[in-house]
């Protein structure tokens, strides 16, 4: 059983690995195709934080959560705004690029923490009941490649090296993997923990997604862009629809 689930977390991190190779590989991708990538990814995002981050957060740790979602908003502003704002990296300071560097860095630090989730919540659904644990599996597919797609477009547009792109990805999808193995690691594993990641994460999202990502696809004259951001949300929702009924969600 061991290795079967393994094997179906290795085709979940696979799938990330195709989204972010399929941005990756190509070797010139002209503004207006970054700019759909770009809106698809902030719909992923912000769908990521409403459907999922912020529902969780709640459950587990009740009124708390939006306390640490608004930790994690805060924290990032004051980052981006106040400590990077007087630092200089010679090339993170190039004035064409169309992402901050550090909203690239918390789009993966969200992405990362989702997908190690992704993986825990396969692992346990197939030891409990393997049946649930395959459509637990699909559901979690289903958004592996626009996420891999997301945070490779996010590292490009942020003007990051193609290879750090791929690796972003790689690494997202490592995590679904430690999320896998972990259950087999750890007898328990605190809710409120969890929950809190979740709140925290739910924060930093929200503001890579409505604070970085939308304002830059704003300035677009391109109005079928914010199309896109639309399209993004509803890969995520499909890929959660599955999972949705079998948690008692309504």
């Amino acid at each position: 059983m061991t290795t079967t689930i393994i094997l179906y977390g290795l085709l979940a991190a696979c799938a990330e690995l195709l989204g972010g190779s399929l941005v990756v590989l190509k070797k010139q991708w002209p503004k207006k195709i970054q700019e759909y990538l770009l809106a698809l990814s902030a719909g992923f995002i912000l769908a990521l934080v409403f459907i999922e981050l912020v529902p969780e957060g709640i459950e587990k740790v009740g009124l708390e959560a939006p306390l640490f979602m608004l930790l994690g908003y805060a924290v990032l502003h004051l980052f981006e705004h106040t400590v990077v704002g007087h630092l200089h990296f010679g090339e993170e300071t190039h004035h064409d690029a169309m992402v901050p560097r550090t909203a690239s860095i918390a789009t993966f630090v969200g992405l990362f923490i989702h997908a190690f989730f992704d993986g825990f919540a396969i692992s346990v659904g197939m030891q409990f009941d393997f049946y649930l644990g395959v459509l637990i599996f699909i559901a979690v597919f289903l958004h592996k490649i626009p996420e891999g797609l997301t945070i490779a477009s996010v590292m490009l547009a942020a003007e990051h090296r193609r290879r750090t792109a791929f690796l972003a990805s790689a690494a997202i999808g490592l995590a679904t993997m430690l999320g896998i193995v972990s259950v087999f690691l750890l007898s328990d594993i605190s809710e409120r923990l969890v929950g809190l990641a979740f709140a925290f994460s739910a924060g930093i999202a929200t503001y890579v997604g409505a604070s970085d990502l939308i304002p830059e696809i704003n300035r677009s004259r391109n109005r079928v862009i914010p199309v896109f951001v639309f399209v993004g949300m509803v890969l995520f929702y499909l890929g959660t629809l599955l999972l949705a009924p079998l948690a008692g969600k309504h």
